[in-house]
């Protein structure tokens, strides 16, 4: 391993850790809550499908901010990258505090849109208030992540994701369980302990920034130029995820009209699939700082050789996740179910796993790279039409009129997946992203 790879490695690996811990805390916090209510299960998803979809939306300051920082950082500009990570937390903290708002105030609303009995509208009415009450938290925290993750300093974000969950999941133990002494809790324990984590874990975070970046609050210049090229990077790439995000719930309404066994094959393959994309998703993310970066020094050459040699990285690593998870796909799906309708079904998955992964890769890579470039529209353009045109059109086709259920939906998004991938390398390949620069 070369001094470049190995610079790219060590920017990458807390990324990938950071993703890891997210999804496995995640994981456990809803183990330990099943032990001690079904309902307060229940009702924390539905609060939380809420709460996830407001944290996409912060997602578009936090990854515009990203890109204008990393390549004012390219350019040598430190005072104007100060000044975007000074203005994004303001936005982003702004936007979260809007969204706490109307969480509080419209808790009843939102939940009442669902089919909810009295225990599961009770429990998920506490728990939006509480953590959605306080999601502007979650929206600071997020955008000074994003600052110092494009200064370099993922080992931080590492920390600060480590801390938080590691606290959050102590204090769940303690008032689930009713360790030590404390009284039994529940869900509204829970959101408690997920408010001040988070709290605590913002003050960590701000004490990081400025030790690693100084007051980025102070003076800021040229606002309504930032702004508006935050809002060119990441309104487009938001709305992407939201697409994302409204079409994996499509295919989530097409199941519901299929077999059980396709249903709970689908929750099981689905949660184990998520680890397959773990280095691509951390490659894609320290690629897109890097090539930010770069492109802040008009490095164009260099910035078309890295990006096909984390496509390469990603390839590999990610078909030969996806290859382990199917040859011990007995095994993983064995910690969730004994039907062998559903472990036959889960080996296909699987199967196509190995395929999907491929063209995921070529996106994550060549999306986040176009995006670090400036170059946002077109992929955007390109993602939705194929997500709804060509996946949602043939997984309803394939799954539904041809009865291929899961099987045909799974190879309708690999189908879309590859063929989008294609475009973007032929995008790539064109170098009109040389003349996206923003700064």
């Amino acid at each position: 391993m070369n001094s470049e790879n190995k610079k790219f490695f060590k920017l990458t690996w807390p990324i990938f850790l950071e993703m890891l811990l997210l999804m496995l805390m995640g994981n456990i916090d809803i183990f330990m809550l099943s032990r001690y209510s079904e309902v307060a299960v229940v009702a924390a998803s539905i609060a939380n499908q809420y709460i996830q979809f407001s944290i996409v939306m912060f997602g578009f300051v936090s990854s515009g901010a990203a890109v204008i920082i990393a390549q004012y950082l390219g350019a040598k500009k430190v005072d104007e990258a100060r000044n975007v990570s000074g203005l994004a937390i303001y936005l982003g903290t702004g936007l979260g505090l809007i969204v706490s708002f109307v969480f509080f105030l419209f808790r009843q609303q939102l939940l009442g849109i669902m089919d909810l009995n009295y225990f599961e509208f009770y429990y998920a009415e506490v728990f939006l208030s509480l953590v959605g009450g306080f999601i502007f938290l979650q929206a600071a925290l997020s955008t000074i992540n994003a600052v110092l993750r494009s200064h370099g300093f993922t080992k931080d974000t590492l920390k600060i994701t480590l801390f938080m969950n590691t606290l959050s999941a102590i204090g769940n133990a303690i008032v689930i369980f009713g360790l030590f002494g404390v009284p039994v809790l529940g869900l509204f324990g829970v959101a408690i302990t997920t408010t001040i984590s988070r709290a605590i874990a913002l003050i960590l975070a701000l004490f990081l920034l400025f030790k690693h970046v100084g007051n980025p609050f102070i003076e800021i210049k040229n606002v309504k130029e930032y702004i508006k090229k935050i809002l060119k990077i990441g309104i487009p790439a938001a709305g992407e995820n939201l697409s994302y995000s409204a079409y994996q719930m499509f295919f989530t309404s097409l199941i519901t009209m299929m077999a059980t066994v396709d249903m709970v094959a689908r929750v099981y393959t689905r949660t184990l699939n998520v680890f397959m994309f773990l280095a691509t998703f951390a490659i894609a993310q320290g690629g897109q700082i890097v090539i930010g970066k770069l492109m802040g020094e008009k490095k164009y050459d260099e910035i078309y050789k890295k990006c096909f040699q984390y496509l390469k990285m990603s390839i590999v690593s990610s078909v030969l996740i996806a290859i382990l998870f199917f040859l011990l796909s007995d095994v993983l799906l064995g910690i969730f179910t004994n039907d062998e309708e559903v472990l036959a079904l889960g080996r296909t998955i699987f199967a196509l796993f190995i395929l999907l992964e491929i063209g995921r890769a070529f996106n994550l890579i060549l999306i986040g790279g176009l995006r670090a470039t400036g170059d946002v529209e077109f992929p955007v353009i390109i993602g939705i039409f194929h997500m709804w045109g060509i996946g949602a059109v043939w997984g309803f086709v394939l799954g539904v009129i041809f009865e291929m259920g899961l099987v045909g939906i799974i190879i309708a998004t690999l189908t879309e997946e590859t063929l989008r991938g294609i475009i973007m390398l032929f995008r790539w390949r064109s170098k009109k992203w040389v003349k996206k620069s923003l700064v």
